[in-house]
């Protein structure tokens, strides 16, 4: 199942989408879960990150495709953006949001599902290790290879990426749960450490992507062995 998301203000391009959607399930015998946003405002409000895909027209009356999509990428890093436009040179700067491409209007069948392709392979190459954390106002979708450690500030939870860092209300406790069946590991009571991003051990600490992560005199040497058994592949 892949979820879809369209929003487009112009009901008879969504529905046109709608159609090329379904003609490419028949084709490709793949299955959408559609969804269908008739502004930007409207899937940026509360966002949820659960689509795999997102159809976007660029120009709407309330909020347009790039502002959106925008808003998007603060909480969903991993959702493919494929813009629809009028024109060429708004779709252009589409780098800016990571999108995967972009089909000039009035959008033909073949253009459509040649990008379409390309989203659905991506699809099928990612390794979907993905968790949910509760924010305000909505939910993040982080993707586990992505974070470096999980730093415990009393009740809060730092969630250090290499996107950037992310707080929440939470114990380490929960965290740890959460990433169970990852390779993490308790460095100190403080910090939990994704085992790919630890470059080394130096001065007693961990060293993540250049930061010295201090290893507890009590867990130094079950973090050394599970770094040990990561390193040689051992699971």
């Amino acid at each position: 199942m892949i979820r879809i998301a369209i929003v487009e203000d112009e009901g008879a391009y969504a529905q046109q989408l709608k159609e090329f959607l379904h003609q490419y399930e028949r084709e490709k015998g793949v299955t959408f879960e559609i969804t269908h946003f008739s502004d930007g405002d409207g899937i940026v409000h509360n966002y949820k990150a659960k689509y795999d895909i997102i159809l976007m027209d660029i120009q709407m009356k309330f909020m347009d495709g790039m502002s959106a999509a925008e808003e998007i990428r603060k909480a969903d890093t991993e959702v493919i953006i494929i813009f629809i436009t009028n024109m060429r040179q708004y779709a252009i700067r589409g780098y800016a949001v990571d999108a995967l491409d972009y089909v000039v209007k009035p959008i033909s069948y073949f253009a459509f599902s040649e990008r379409l392709n390309k989203a659905v392979e991506r699809l099928s190459r990612r390794v979907h290790h993905n968790i949910l954390l509760n924010i305000k106002g909505g939910v993040l979708r982080l993707s586990v290879e992505d974070i470096c450690y999980v730093e415990s500030q009393g009740h809060t939870l730092v969630y250090h990426t290499v996107n950037g860092d992310h707080e929440v209300s939470g114990t380490m406790k929960e965290a740890e749960e959460n990433l169970r069946e990852y390779h993490f590991c308790r460095g100190n009571k403080g910090y939990l450490v994704n085992l790919a991003h630890v470059d080394g051990i130096q001065d007693g600490c961990a060293i993540v992507r250049g930061e010295k992560l201090l290893l507890s005199r009590a867990r130094k040497t079950a973090f050394m062995e599970a770094l040990t058994n990561y390193w040689s592949g051992v699971k």
